[in-house]
């Protein structure tokens, strides 16, 4: 079993400033294993897991660990929300327990053993280690048989330990990835910022276009009202100051999504969809502008490819 950490912040203690810290971001990828001795021998719980959608929780034990599934199952839902997790439980009995044998059906078949001998004038003696392998003669420890009732708590305990390990490593896993997705935050936020600085250069080609189209909705016949409508919404088809202003918006969101902790993997997948939706719409409006409108498509299909960067990470996150 892993030794006991005193940093406070590790296991969601409060720290020094009485102050309770967030619970840090985790990964959905990990492997712990625990060995542990018990009153009915020693036992060995392992846990492994990757993504899923979900908490997948899948069992691999021996019939007389069954009975404690549903206890299992409680304490591993308080300790991992996310991912597809195969629980593994061995128990290796004391040796006294190990194995026996059948003595009253291995003298049967000794005695049927003897008179064949006999009958058949054989010269042979009985080979115990065949004898052994007979169906019935050598018995397991009872697979049925209750391992006794401090067992349970033991088990339980085992559990804890290892789910505790394999957060510690999934923590230590997600906050790499948290860094990797701040590197890719911080190239965004500058790309944004070039963008809105080329904005300006820009607007001139916006508002020549807004004039054209405008010309020829006055020179044909069309309502005062349609034609306040229609400049209206050609003003908002030709300018991407909504769209970078909810890129800002939206990266900050994911900063503080990130700095918060816990459970993040699926705010931030929604997050991301909503920033590359803006992209596009940016990208959709920078066609016929001049050089301006080609930097920006240039910038805007390098926030994409950051965008995309971080939704394959962030499908890692618990």
């Amino acid at each position: 079993m892993r030794s006991q950490d005193n940093n406070p912040a590790e296991h969601g203690a409060e720290a020094p400033n009485g102050l309770k810290p967030a619970p840090r971001v985790r990964s959905m990828t990990g492997y712990a294993l625990v060995r542990s001795a018990t009153s009915a021998g020693e036992l060995t719980v392992s846990l492994r897991s990757v993504n899923h959608r979900g908490l997948d929780l899948h069992f691999h034990q021996s019939p007389d660990l069954a009975v404690h599934e549903n206890a299992i199952r409680a304490i591993l839902k308080r300790h991992i929300a996310r991912g597809h997790v195969e629980v593994r439980l061995s128990l290796a009995r004391k040796e006294s327990e190990a194995a026996s044998y059948n003595r009253a059906l291995l003298a049967r078949y000794v005695s049927l053993f003897r008179e064949a001998v006999q009958e058949f004038q054989l010269e042979t003696q009985p080979d115990v280690n065949a004898l052994f392998g007979l169906p019935g003669v050598l018995e397991a420890a009872s697979e049925s048989e209750s391992p006794g009732n401090a067992f349970e708590g033991e088990l339980l305990g085992a559990v804890v330990a290892c789910a505790s390990e394999l957060n510690a490593h999934r923590e230590r896993e997600g906050g790499e990835l948290c860094a990797s997705i701040e590197r890719e935050l911080s190239g965004i936020e500058e790309d944004t910022r070039r963008i809105v600085e080329i904005r300006h250069e820009a607007l001139e080609h916006f508002h020549q276009r807004l004039q054209e189209r405008l010309k020829e909705l006055i020179g044909s016949t069309i309502a005062d009202g349609r034609l306040a409508e229609e400049a209206a919404l050609l003003a908002d088809r030709s300018d991407v100051q909504e769209e970078l202003t909810r890129l800002e918006v939206h990266t900050a969101e994911l900063r503080r999504i990130l700095a918060s902790g816990g459970e993040s993997g699926k705010r931030l997948d929604f997050l991301l969809q909503e920033m590359n939706r803006e992209t596009n719409t940016m990208l959709s409006k920078t066609s016929g502008i001049g050089e301006a409108g080609l930097t920006i498509t240039r910038l805007g299909l390098a926030l994409k490819a950051k965008i995309e960067k971080i939704r394959e990470q962030a499908l890692n996150l618990e």
